[in-house]
């Protein structure tokens, strides 16, 4: 009885407050309706009960009065807030308290200690006739909201809701999707590709490739090839011969002797430098350890380096700069190596050989446009003027006289050559350059609402001609799980919201040629329609640590997933996810497009600890050496869902996950520390991030509430979201640098790159000029990210004034 007089009583006032708000001319909330909504959009709303609800109420004043905050919006008289204009009545106020989102995508604005409002909006002048009447509002309002307080109180207590939030919806969908992908599917996907790798092209497998993804249900697979100049080992091994005692020796440390080519032609073969000069050249050897700046200005300090040959430690910053620089300084040709202290103790790599690549990018024949019928060919067989070759750390030790690298306590003694000692060596290169065709696989899934934004997978095939790891095996066993977990709820008849193109690219071995070429090809689309690159270049490279690389726009998405992930298994590590540089076909995308991009791995700790850039070398590994790593398929079964619950995130929420703030908190973090000059940068992030605290909060924050998102609001916040990272791309980088000055080399340091390797510059020509061009260069970035966020906000409130 209780409880119906209670129903009886709340609908009455209701209904008595809905007659009073309808004889106002003015209110003091703009209200949603369904004429407001574009036709065809309705999907904004996640289709859940609450939001088909809020498109029926013209003011539902229960929730608008308890609203997180609402104790902030005073309508006092000194305030003057004007009802004549309720478009803007919401933003009369003198403080931005921006709500926390219940999916922490605000958070940010609330847990910096730093962080002080500085944005205030100049209040409107008030109708003196009006007072009258807004002192009834009130009174009538404060009466109704103690009333409201109590019945909704005995109400909630007598009878629960059964509403969920989309949120929730969402959730479950992820979760309904994600359970089908399973361990042992992916593993028996992996053995049947590594079958193909023997074959003497990549076709068979391009061809396997496309028809599963057909079979479970892709729309419109297809392949894309492109005519490339590849650059491949030449009829017999590369050697290196000691001159003193007339020693010969291939790559891996071997004699030259017929048996030891024919036990392991193909390791032989596939120890080079693709992209590297051919020729002999004898020359002494000199120790350059790391080869950065500070080794070679000690070196040349002591000798003369023209035409020498360099003995280099690969790790700790990108091969293609230390070449750059070794070329610089008149060498004639390299020896690289990886010293066996800088892997992990449980890897020995001593006698294996590897493969490295000398290609920044794509078909060096049509550098900076696509490889398709009738472009020009340029004729660059050879991308340095430097003789290349990468040998083992056990020729290394023959070269230098050293017994082993390691002392009987385990403690590890680098591989280095006594300044005093001279060794001359020969060391002779062959490579053959041909033109091959590079397939990619690319298969899309149509989006429902938004079929022209994409989000990019990109997994990796083994091309032809190329070294033989398994990691690509690795790589498309995961994309095809996701693919295969997805077509099924597909075929029940849901889509998601924006398109998603599944991607297997061919190439990558030899600088990441497909997906360049691919995405040089449609360039102007991309730029347009692409929101988001997800990376699955190689995701099992060790088993102790999940290692996660994100644009710092998508980093909070990324520590919602793990954290969510780790809640539901026993032991949980702590988060490692950060915004360097890495390896494989994601390069193009971040690089020339500036799309926000993620990449979720498994490494081995001491390798996270140890010189970044390792992962330049290839080596050919067996096929074995993946399920060494993970012989039940647990850590791919874990990249596949961590990987397919961000993906349908981005595709399926209506604002697109990403944070503005944390782009400006990430600038101002790279300009920490003792770099001179950096007076002005700071000052200038620091309005950036202003910008980016009041976009965040006035645009961001109401998008997300249902009842104050408008579909064409949306698409512009949307438009803004996805284009954020472009402002920091810059035109003149050095050589193996990212354009992209948001990611750093190595997850130690915090300070832009090129300010960095600019400060290094100086250190051997003792100018200026190199630090005061990167200095310009990331001022540039930052007040173009500036201006951009401020249009952003101008273009948001000429539609609420009613301008446009």
């Amino acid at each position: 009885m209780k409880q119906v007089y209670l129903t009886h009583l709340c609908k009455v006032l209701i209904d008595v407050l809905h007659s009073f708000l309808k004889s106002s001319k003015k209110m003091a909330y703009q209200k949603v309706n369904a004429d407001q909504r574009a036709p065809g959009h309705s999907q904004y709303l996640d289709n859940d009960d609450l939001q088909a609800t809020a498109l029926d109420l013209e003011w539902d004043m229960e929730k608008e009065l308890e609203e997180p905050g609402f104790d902030q919006f005073q309508l006092d008289s000194a305030e003057n807030q004007n009802l004549e204009n309720p478009e803007t009545a919401d933003l009369n106020l003198d403080s931005i308290q921006p709500a926390t989102s219940p999916k922490g995508r605000f958070q940010r604005l609330q847990e910096e200690s730093d962080y002080v409002t500085r944005y205030t909006r100049s209040a409107p002048k008030s109708n003196p006739c009006n007072f009258c009447r807004l002192l009834k509002i009130l009174c009538t309002a404060t009466v109704l909201f103690i009333l409201g307080i109590l019945i909704g109180y005995y109400a909630h207590k007598n009878c629960p809701s059964n509403a969920t939030t989309s949120g929730t919806l969402d959730l479950h969908l992820y979760q309904e999707i994600l359970k089908t992908i399973q361990a042992e599917d992916i593993k028996k996907s992996f053995r049947n590709l590594v079958q193909l790798y023997k074959s003497e092209d990549d076709t068979e497998i391009s061809k396997k490739i496309k028809s599963h993804w057909t079979s479970l249900g892709l729309e419109d697979v297809q392949f894309v090839n492109y005519s490339v100049l590849l650059n491949l080992p030449g009829p017999s091994a590369s050697s290196v011969s000691l001159s003193s005692s007339g020693q010969c020796f291939h790559p891996n440390g071997q004699p030259c002797s017929e048996e030891a080519r024919k036990h392991s032609s193909q390791d032989l073969l596939y120890s080079y430098a693709a992209y590297s000069a051919k020729g002999t050249l004898e020359a002494e050897v000199i120790d350059v350890s790391y080869g950065n700046a500070d080794d070679l200005k000690r070196i040349q300090k002591m000798k003369n380096t023209t035409n020498k040959i360099a003995l280099l430690k690969l790790g700790k910053l990108p091969l293609l700069y230390k070449l750059s620089l070794l070329e610089k300084a008149g060498f004639g040709g390299v020896l690289l190596y990886i010293d066996p202290c800088d892997l992990p103790k449980t890897a020995n790599l001593s006698y294996d050989t590897f493969m490295v690549s000398l290609n920044p990018g794509g078909d060096p024949s049509t550098p900076g446009y696509p490889s398709v019928d009738g472009s020009f060919r340029q004729n660059r067989s050879n991308l340095t003027s430097l003789l290349v070759q990468p040998i083992s750390a056990s020729l290394v030790a023959k070269l230098i006289s050293s017994p082993n690298s390691r002392t009987k306590n385990s403690i590890c003694s680098p591989l280095e050559l006594p300044n005093n000692d001279q060794r001359i060596v020969s060391m002779q290169i062959q490579t053959v350059s041909k033109f091959k065709t590079v397939t990619n696989v690319v298969g899309y899934l149509k989006g429902l609402t938004s079929p022209d934004r994409y989000i990019v997978v990109g997994s990796r095939h083994h091309t032809a001609y190329s070294y033989y790891g398994q990691e690509w095996a690795s790589s498309t066993a995961i994309i095809t799980a996701f693919i295969r977990a997805l077509m099924l709820r597909v075929k029940r008849g849901w889509r998601p919201d924006r398109t998603i193109v599944f991607c297997s690219w061919g190439g990558t071995a030899f600088g990441n040629i497909g997906s360049y070429e691919w995405g040089e090809d449609f360039r102007k689309v991309l730029q347009r329609n692409v929101v988001a690159y997800i990376s699955l270049h190689s995701p099992i490279r060790g088993n102790s640590s999940l290692y996660s690389v994100a644009s710092p726009s998508l980093q909070q998405l990324v520590v919602e997933k793990n954290n969510f992930n780790c809640s539901r298994r026993a032991k949980c590590q702590e988060t490692n996810v950060s915004s360097v540089q890495i390896e494989g076909d994601a390069d193009y995308f971040i690089n020339h497009l500036g799309i926000p991009t993620v990449q979720f791995a498994y490494e081995d700790i001491t390798a996270l600890e140890g010189p970044s850039f390792l992962s330049e070398a290839l080596f050919l590994k067996r096929a074995t050496k993946i399920e060494e790593m993970d012989p039940f398929f647990h850590l791919h079964e874990t990249i596949t869902k961590l990987s397919g619950e961000v993906i349908l995130q981005i595709a399926n929420e209506p604002v697109l996950p990403f944070n503005a703030l944390d782009i400006a908190i990430e600038v101002q973090n790279s300009l920490k520390g003792d770099q001179p000059y950096t007076h002005q940068l700071l000052a200038l992030a620091s309005r950036l991030r202003e910008s980016a605290e009041l976009f965040q909060s006035d645009e961001m924050r109401p998008a997300n509430d249902p009842k104050e998102r408008i579909p064409i609001r949306v698409r512009m916040l949307n438009d803004i979201l996805q284009d954020m990272e472009k402002s920091f791309l810059v035109e003149q980088v050095p050589p193996g640098f990212y354009r992209n000055i948001l990611y750093h080399l190595d997850g130690k340091t915090s300070q832009f790159s090129i300010l960095l390797e600019a400060w290094e510059h100086c250190k051997l020509l003792a100018s200026n000029e190199t630090i005061q061009e990167a200095l310009s260069e990331v001022l540039n970035s930052i007040n173009s990210a500036q201006v951009y966020f401020k249009a952003g906000l101008d273009v948001f409130d000429s539609v609420l004034v009613g301008k446009n």
